[in-house]
C-alpha cells in the first residue's frame, strides 16, 4: 500500500473535519462504506464538537483502532484490551511528537503558542495510522 497521507490532509483542506479526514482516508481498509464512517466521525471534530477537547484527527485514528481491535463479539466483548493499546499507542505517538492531544492546547488557545496546526496534526495522524494500525514503514520528511 503507498502511503495516504497526504490524501488524509487534502481530505481536510477540501472541508472534511479533521476525525473524518482520517477515519475516511482508511475506511476501506478496515471494510467500512465511507460516506457511513463521514457521518460517524462528524461530531468528532474540532476536539469532539468543537469543544477543543481530544483532537479530531487523534479521533478519528482512535475509532480506526477500535476497527482493527475488536473482534465485534457482541456475545462476549473480549477485545477491549487490543483496542485500548492501540489507541494508547496512536495518542502516546501523538503527545511524544506535538505536546498534547488537547485540540485548544495544539492551536495555542489561551497561550497564542500553537504547537501543531490543524493540516500537520492530520498528518501526524495518519503517519500513525499508518505506522501503528497499518505496520507501514516509511521515513517521514
Amino acid at each position: 500500500m503507498d502511503t495516504r497521507v497526504e490524501l488524509a490532509v487534502e481530505k481536510y483542506k477540501n472541508g472534511y473535519n479533521c476525525a473524518q479526514a482520517i477515519a475516511c482516508t482508511y475506511c476501506d481498509l478496515f471494510d467500512m462504506d465511507e460516506r457511513e464512517m463521514f457521518c460517524m466521525t462528524e461530531a468528532l471534530g474540532h476536539g469532539m464538537g468543537n469543544m477543543e477537547g481530544t483532537c479530531g484527527a487523534v479521533s478519528g485514528a482512535c475509532v480506526l483502532a477500535g476497527l482493527k481491535g475488536s473482534t465485534g463479539n457482541l456475545e462476549k466483548p473480549e477485545s477491549k484490551a487490543k483496542s485500548y493499546a492501540l489507541s494508547k499507542a496512536i495518542m502516546s505517538g501523538f503527545k511524544e511528537k506535538n505536546q498534547s492531544v488537547t485540540c485548544g492546547v495544539l492551536k495555542g488557545v489561551g497561550t497564542k503558542v500553537v504547537l501543531c496546526s490543524c493540516p500537520d496534526c492530520v498528518r501526524d495522524a495518519a503517519i500513525l495510522v499508518e505506522k501503528i494500525l497499518l505496520e507501514k514503514e516509511f521515513v517521514e520528511n
